[in-house]
């Protein structure tokens, strides 16, 4: 991808609907925060109709439903995504973290490492369902949408 279209086609702050946050633990915290961090150094957004950005990216939940309202310089929409087809991949993610986390603390290196290998195998499968569910409204590079399914996964952690 060139450099030209990175620039014009990219975040430059993402937010996270407070309403749709629940109190999490300090790796979760930390998580989302890396998360944004990474998104915003480097990614790919560009929004279907749109000119050029940057972008700012505001996601929440709203009746289950994903809500990513995004802005820029001649663009401003609101896009709406059913979570249904991610339930699955949240639910299995969030075990496999839970696990993961749990055997940073006190297993053997080959052990963290499968776990890492399974959520990585299942964060790239769900990043790839939501490029999917956002064509025709959002393209982004795999990078970029692993990150988002980090930050949605944010929105449905519950302590």
């Amino acid at each position: 991808m060139a450099d030209d279209a990175r620039n014009k086609h990219r975040l430059q702050s993402v937010e996270l609907d407070e309403e749709s946050l629940a109190a999490v633990s300090r790796d979760q915290e930390q998580e989302r925060q890396i998360a944004i961090f990474d998104l915003l150094e480097e990614n790919y957004f560009a929004p279907e109709g749109a000119d050029g950005g940057p972008y700012d990216l505001r996601m929440g939940l709203v009746d289950n439903r994903l809500v990513l309202d995004v802005r820029g310089p001649s663009y401003e929409r609101r896009h709406i995504l059913s979570l249904s087809p991610f339930r699955g991949l949240i639910r299995d993610y969030f075990m496999i973290c839970e696990s993961y986390y749990q055997a940073i603390r006190n297993s053997t290196p080959q052990q963290i490492e499968a776990l890492d290998m399974g959520r990585r195998g299942l964060h790239n499968e769900a990043s790839e369902l939501l490029r999917t569910r956002l064509a025709g409204k959002v393209d982004t590079d795999l990078d970029t949408a692993r990150r988002l399914f980090t930050l949605i996964c944010a929105l449905h952690w519950r302590g």
